[in-house]
């Protein structure tokens, strides 16, 4: 029995260093993603400014001149899929376009979510694992192995949860983004649909 917990010791104590890395990657990604959130929020309120303003007075008559409206050098993944969609000549290809849109708006939050599942778990397992050291420095009255083993706990616990905040918080506000934009495609759509019932 002994052995064998040995061989458990062994195995979560050599995933220490692992576990450290990936809570530095997922730290310094983070960063990263928050510079790209305020640029692309920047960029989606204008954006969103823009679609609202054409789309409020669109029609099945008038919805086939919405391309002249939009911005021709836009980076914003609406207005692509906005144009694209106004020169697809069937609904099939059109619904096939609202479904790349929507793995598109996925591949985009995979970063958050991934952020916001996995900085816990990593922070916990940074957490537990030096624990087991710091209790044998306890044990043996060796204080200055358990205060660092401590140390390393708190840090991965705070990284992880930092990691995690950011990507929690990035992937609600871009949900909603997508979700909008979503609606507005559907909607875009559905004129254009309307248009060959009417000839």
């Amino acid at each position: 029995m002994n052995y064998i917990s040995d061989i458990l010791y062994w195995i979560s104590t050599g995933l220490l260093v692992p576990v450290i890395i990936l809570l530095i990657f997922f730290f310094g990604r983070a960063l990263l993603l928050v510079g790209s959130f305020f640029g692309q929020y920047m960029a989606t309120r204008r954006t969103a400014a823009l679609l609202r303003k054409e789309l409020d007075g669109l029609n099945r008559d008038n919805v086939s001149s919405l391309s002249e409206h939009l911005p021709k050098k836009n980076p914003s993944l609406a207005v692509t899929y906005m144009n694209r969609l106004l020169r697809a000549d069937s609904t099939a290809m059109r619904q096939r376009l609202l479904s790349d849109f929507e793995i598109e708006a996925d591949k985009d939050l995979a970063v958050s979510k991934t952020l916001g599942k996995m900085g816990p778990m990593l922070g916990l397992m940074g957490t537990l694992i030096p624990m087991g050291p710091a209790l044998v420095g306890l044990s043996t009255g060796d204080i200055a192995s358990m205060a660092y083993n401590m140390q390393v706990a708190f840090a991965t616990t705070v990284v992880g949860l930092f990691a995690a905040a950011i990507g929690f918080v990035t992937e609600q506000v871009k949900q909603r983004w997508y979700l909008q934009e979503m609606t507005d495609l559907e909607f875009v759509a559905e004129l254009l649909n309307e248009i060959p019932a009417e000839r």
